[in-house]
């Protein structure tokens, strides 16, 4: 035997000798081992990497079930990447058109809705930007007064939501939208009459098909009184309204809507982007004078986060679909299209003006606005098992900046007046980029924006928004053209 072998490891006694180390290595269970040990060593290669299918997320899901017994409620918005308005981009003007001069030249913003069946007090807006409907249970007193305030203050209006009038948002709203829903809380017939318009409310993006949850938590004894409903259970809404089961039923119950308010004020219908050609089609042939059409990147104070991630159509596509229905039946322009959900800035807003929309609803933008995932109370935030950018708790009632909570020490957080201002120089900054973009594009009414100022990143978008793809002249589907 050659001198020149090394001594064994003294680690591995049983590797006496070269030929015995070879004979041990020949055997299935010291090949097994040493996989074993060789995939340990190295855990980059095979055991740290996470399951697209199984990953962290779907695994705590499962077991969350698996203790709760039930599907899962969250608040908030969507978590998922879909197709959205940031997939579209402007074409100002260079040659072929002359963009208007920044401060020299004005960008019409005001906004008619609800003038189609002359009712006596169309809704006259300064912006093309209103607060969509939230209701007092969602949210606090003073986050309704706040938004009432701030839209005064604009020269736009704000809307109930669930759960009848408050009475401080009707005072600090100058135009006040009454919704009526399935559930019919609190309908009040002088409310009726007090409002600045109706909405009936057929559902929502965040949560189509289903209808309102408010948890216990929230329903506190104002809520409740107002509701009618004991407190501190949770309540869930009715899915459909008692008096009409489709079309024709509809169309009686605008008509007495209209003959209840002396047809002093317009009728909305607000609905979720789900059928959303077939929808917009039925709302404006009975009556609609105009219609909400909300996107599946609408939020909720709470729903089951199953239909967040997994019902409805974008806005990006909602839009575009119901401008294309409305031009079918001949009505575009004459019923008003208000688009909805997930609009967070001008930009945003200019997209859906551009693809057919008269005007958007914000609301998650303004609860944003008013301090909602604030970097503020950071002890209440980590007590939720959060942080200030990730919080999307509203279901718990725990809000730590006072919004989205009935709690009188968290309500007090709050302050209506600064609140208000932060929120009115939200929607001023909005209507700023609007003019901005419309301006840039040689427009002087932001009514003016056209798809054809648009054109597509992706051929997702393209298809969905109904614009050319950058660089083309190709619109996937049109004319044949796949």
């Amino acid at each position: 035997m050659s001198t020149d072998v090394p001594a064994p490891d003294a680690a591995t006694p049983d590797a006496a000798t070269p030929d015995a180390a070879a004979s041990n290595a020949a055997t299935p269970e010291v090949a097994a081992a040493e996989v074993a040990a060789a995939e340990v060593a190295a855990p980059e290669v095979g055991s740290m990497r996470e399951s697209p299918i199984w990953d962290r997320y779907t695994i705590g899901d499962i077991q969350a079930k698996a203790s709760l017994g039930r599907y899962r409620i969250t608040g908030f918005s969507l978590h998922r990447a879909i197709p959205r308005l940031d997939d579209l981009v402007f074409l100002p003007a260079a040659m072929t058109r002359l963009p208007l001069e920044g401060y020299r030249e004005r960008c019409e913003t005001k906004t008619v809705l609800g003038a189609r069946h002359g009712c006596a007090k169309p809704l006259e807006l300064s912006v093309p930007v209103y607060i969509t409907s939230m209701s007092f249970g969602a949210l606090s007193w003073n986050a309704k007064a706040a938004l009432g305030r701030a839209a005064s203050a604009i020269g736009t209006c704000t809307c109930t939501g669930e759960g009848g009038m408050l009475t401080e948002e009707r005072e600090e709203s100058s135009l006040l939208v009454y919704q009526m829903t399935p559930s019919r809380y609190m309908l009040d017939l002088e409310h009726l009459r007090q409002a600045d318009a109706i909405e009936v409310a057929l559902g929502q993006g965040a949560k189509p098909g289903t209808g309102g949850l408010l948890p216990g938590a929230k329903v506190a004894d104002r809520v409740a009184e107002m509701r009618t409903l004991p407190k501190n259970i949770d309540q869930r809404s009715a899915v459909r309204h008692p008096d009409f089961l489709g079309a024709d039923d509809m169309e009686v119950k605008l008509e007495e809507l209209r003959i209840a308010t002396d047809n002093q004020v317009p009728i909305f219908v607000k609905m979720p982007a789900t059928r959303v050609r077939e929808d917009v089609k039925i709302a404006a042939k009975i009556g609609a004078d105009v219609i909400v059409v909300d996107g599946m990147e609408g939020a909720t104070g709470a729903s089951p986060e199953l239909l967040l991630d997994h019902t409805g159509v974008p806005t990006i596509a909602a839009v575009a679909a119901a401008r294309e229905a409305l031009e079918e039946i001949g009505l575009y322009g004459e019923v008003n299209l208000v688009v909805s959900g997930g609009i967070r800035s001008g930009t945003d807003a200019a997209k859906a003006l551009a693809l057919g929309a008269d005007a958007v609803a914000i609301g998650t933008a303004g609860l944003i606005a008013l301090n909602c995932n604030a970097p503020v109370y950071l002890d209440d935030y980590t007590a939720l098992g959060t942080a200030p950018g990730f919080c999307h708790h509203c279901h718990t009632g725990r809000c730590p900046v006072g919004i989205a909570t009935q709690e009188p020490e968290l309500v007090e957080r709050l302050a209506v007046e600064a609140a208000a201002e932060r929120v009115e120089n939200f929607i001023n900054a909005m209507v700023m980029e609007m003019t901005l973009l419309a301006k840039a594009c040689g427009k002087g009414d932001v009514h003016g924006l056209e798809p054809e100022d648009l054109r597509a990143l992706t051929i997702e978008a393209a298809a969905m928004a109904r614009v050319p793809l950058a660089g083309t002249d190709w619109v996937p589907g049109r004319d044949g053209r796949w």
